[in-house]
């Protein structure tokens, strides 16, 4: 394939006198780009993040005694008590207390019962 000097030296051309360029119409052209991408950012990386929080806000309240969880650093271990800022859980003859933000997820509530 072979380079092309004439396109890159005409795209760096001025524009023809006789057309001049509207600023105002210029400058809107950039800040609805900015708008678009602004709301773009929004709904690719913010919303979905705040939909994660939610639901782990919500996944936090709900937790009981008894309930099995699974912890952001990978232990598996069953709910003993629930205080406001932290939980206390036994995993095998372990026994730790640890804050509620270190819960991944609920893998079973107390009283259900798995079918494996």
């Amino acid at each position: 394939m072979e380079f092309n000097w004439n396109n890159i030296i005409l795209g760096m051309a001025p524009p023809p006198q006789g057309t001049a360029a509207d600023p105002k119409g210029e400058m809107l052209k950039l800040v609805g780009m900015m708008v678009l991408m602004g709301v773009m950012v929004y709904l690719v990386m913010w919303r979905p993040q705040q939909k994660r929080q939610r639901a782990l806000a919500e996944l936090l309240k709900n937790v009981k005694s008894g309930d099995r969880i699974l912890t952001t650093s990978g232990i598996i271990a069953t709910v003993i008590t629930v205080k406001e800022k932290s939980v206390t859980i036994r995993s095998a003859d372990a026994k730790f207390e640890i804050t509620k933000t270190a819960i991944a997820e609920i893998t079973e509530r107390s009283g259900e019962t798995s079918e494996s």
